[in-house]
């Protein structure tokens, strides 16, 4: 079964509508939460983490935090890292054999890297422009394609996804998808999540 994987956004949303959307979310199919929160203070990643990874506890789903490997130490979870973040094999070092942790690639040699220092999945991408990474360049499916066939952990396709263009990745073999505003975003976040779960299994 293909998997989808949340990454927050909790710009709109004060800290119980929040939370409220993370559950609905994992009620509707999220498998895996990434905690990224680029506007808050490390103090506040932690204390809304903590909340965070009480919901993600009691439905079995992991969470990682994005980029910072000290927060993700401190909650017990796994940590999701860029190029230009800490490199893998020190996050490894630092966090232990059972943590997940991911990485982003753009090409197949970056992943073949990422794998080999440690990473246990990849989040491959933009598949499409898209208004959280404003400077992210676009991947080709061509690309996700040749990763997915050369790298043998999880790949994850990420970048503007949604139900209306997820259909670009049919036949790419990939193990799921990344979204962040498809769903933190939907007026009904149970459904929407249920409904890109649903679809995502039909690639």
């Amino acid at each position: 079964m293909k998997k989808l994987y949340l990454v927050t956004n909790s710009d709109k949303y004060n800290e119980e509508e929040f939370l409220e959307r993370i559950e609905d979310a994992i009620k509707g199919g999220v498998d895996i939460v990434q905690l990224r929160e680029k506007e808050k203070s490390d103090i506040e990643i932690l204390n809304l983490g903590k909340k965070v990874k009480k919901i993600c506890d009691k439905y079995d789903i992991p969470l990682l935090i994005d980029d910072k490997v000290h927060l993700a130490w401190a909650l017990g979870c796994g940590v999701h890292v860029g190029k230009d973040d800490m490199p893998i094999a020190l996050c490894r070092k630092l966090l232990g054999e059972k943590a997940i942790i991911g990485a982003t690639a753009k090409s197949v040699e970056a992943s073949k890297k990422a794998k080999k220092d440690g990473a246990n999945y990849l989040g491959v991408g933009a598949i499409f422009e898209t208004k959280t990474h404003v400077k992210t360049k676009r991947t080709s499916i061509e690309t996700l394609k040749k990763i997915k066939e050369e790298v043998d952990i999880d790949i994850y396709a990420i970048g503007g996804l949604n139900i209306e263009n997820v259909e670009i990745l049919k036949n790419t073999k990939v193990d799921g998808i990344c979204v962040v505003r498809a769903i933190m975003d939907a007026k009904d976040v149970y459904q929407t999540s249920l409904e890109l779960k649903e679809k995502i299994q039909e690639l």
